[in-house]
């Protein structure tokens, strides 16, 4: 019987499922048909591949072909199936023998002259044709990242004439090694070039130990952009399961593989809400998702939609976004750390500044009405960053380095994950209550401050998670007075919002 089965990976979201490409010729006229919920350039491979066949000095069988996509209600797209399209017809008219695909997976698209191009996706498929124990044949362009699991068996390749005197065993490709010495980091901005605003560095700090979201708030020029961008050079380095992850989305999309460093996304104010949460047709990754592991700045925050903003509740709830669509549901992670960054009324000036005086309240009202109470909660820390005196401005002063500082975030951190396996804002509820117990002086501080500031329940357990934070960075046993104190003086935007009252 003419028939060969041939293993592959479609590209859903973040996963990579089995595809298995079966081949059947039959008497008819001749001719390709593809089946199996197939898209545009799927269909279109039956003319690349029969092309690539003759152009290797194969034979192309003068048969009625059918190609099934298997399983058939999981769309396909993309010309990454090229490659076990045209080994499958070549084991069922068996130029190659049909036995030396079963262990192999195939990826890749073809060139009509037979060279094999790259996909984007390797990464994942690699990792899941590792948990099968098979082996994948992929683009030699596709090799580096493909080969980033340890275990991962890989098999590079330029063409499909080498691929098949593989199969042969006429003349054998090498497994493909991971270069490590190629995964450099690109050198990062440093917080050194940061001028005073002791305060805020001090805060950005606690905000890396801890993992916690941040929001700086105060007149143009202060450096809040300044310092929003080097919070990914103190952040505590991924380690080996965050890697992976980040490393998936960065090959998902096309995006140059900076596994050994945290992402940093700083999308402009005019994305839409699928561009940050993603979606589509057929469900893409947003911003949201490419900031996974990592940081999501959003600069101009009030200039946002309040719409595009309130899509964000969720996401920083769950740690994931969950893209439904008629024919499908998607999950995509999004264990992101959002820093923001705005001024505090249209002018740009404090409420109190001579500048601000030609705004009447109402207007500066609407200006911050764009951030509604329940994402304002989700945001643990709110910081003003005040103008710089000319001294400091015109001063040599040295500060310390982002290395220097991410030592002291990464010892922080460390303590977090020894007690309780993960950062202090993914705690829990039952989790606050046990590792972030109160004692009388600090409980009856706590209920002074949640009537005079008018905190919400989940602001009152945001605060515990950053007085947390604070004890480890002072390696405290128990949150004290000065701990709860800091962490109070974090939601400085509820004062701001008392004085326009």
């Amino acid at each position: 019987m003419s028939l060969s089965v041939v293993y592959s990976r479609a590209k859903v979201g973040v996963e990579a499922p089995e595809v298995s490409v079966e081949v059947h010729l039959s008497n008819g006229l001749p001719g390709m048909n593809i089946v199996g919920l197939p898209e545009t350039a799927v269909k279109e491979s039956k003319d690349r591949v029969r092309s690539a066949i003759i152009n290797s000095h194969f034979e192309y069988p003068d048969n009625r072909i059918i190609v099934n996509l298997a399983p058939a209600d999981l769309p396909k797209e993309g010309a990454r199936f090229d490659l076990a399209i045209a080994i499958g017809i070549l084991a069922a008219s068996e130029q190659i023998p049909k036995d030396s695909v079963a262990n192999y997976e195939f990826l890749g698209e073809l060139a009509l002259t037979g060279d094999v191009r790259p996909v984007l996706g390797a990464l994942t498929a690699s990792i899941a044709s590792q948990k099968l124990n098979r082996d994948l044949i992929i683009p030699k362009d596709n090799a580096q990242e493909a080969s980033l699991p340890k275990q991962a068996r890989i098999f590079a390749t330029n063409s499909l004439l080498e691929v098949c005197a593989h199969l042969t065993n006429h003349t054998l490709i090498a497994q493909y090694k991971h270069d490590y010495s190629q995964d450099t980091i690109a050198p990062g901005l440093c917080l050194s070039d940061v001028k005073g605003q002791y305060g805020a560095k001090r805060a950005l700090e606690v905000s890396a130990s801890g993992g916690h979201n941040l929001l700086y708030f105060g007149p143009p020029g202060t450096g809040k952009t300044l310092l929003a961008n080097r919070l990914a050079s103190i952040l505590p380095a991924p380690n080996e399961t965050e890697a992976m992850e980040i490393a998936a989305i960065q090959s998902i999309v096309g995006l140059p593989l900076n596994w050994k460093h945290r992402p940093f996304r700083s999308p402009h104010h005019t994305s839409s809400a699928v561009a940050l949460v993603g979606g589509g047709s057929y469900p893409k990754p947003g911003e949201i998702t490419l900031a996974h592991n990592g940081v999501l700045f959003l600069d101009e925050l009030p200039e946002f939609s309040r719409q595009v903003l309130d899509v964000l509740r969720e996401p920083l709830e769950s740690g994931e976004v969950l893209i439904s669509r008629a024919a499908k549901q998607m999950v995509f992670p999004a264990q992101f750390q959002l820093i923001a960054a705005m001024n505090p009324t249209p002018g740009g000036y404090g409420a109190n500044d001579s500048r601000t005086k030609r705004y009447h309240p109402d207007q500066i009202k609407r200006y911050l009405s764009k951030l509604s109470g329940p994402f304002l909660d989700r945001i643990d820390m709110h910081v003003e960053v005040p103008a710089l005196p000319n001294e400091i401005l015109s001063s040599n002063e040295t500060s310390e380095s982002s290395a220097d500082v991410s030592l002291r975030t990464e010892a922080a951190r460390d303590r977090q994950i020894h007690r309780q396996g993960n950062s202090n804002a993914k705690l829990s509820n039952k989790e606050i209550e046990r590792y972030c117990s109160l004692g009388s002086e600090q409980t009856a501080l706590m209920s002074q401050a949640m009537k005079k500031m008018k905190l919400s329940a989940r602001s009152y357990h945001r605060i515990l998670k950053v007085a947390r934070t604070i004890a480890d960075m002072k390696e405290l046993q128990n949150i004290d007075s000065a701990c709860l104190g800091e962490a109070l003086g974090y939601r400085q935007l509820e004062q701001l919002l008392a004085n326009i009252e």
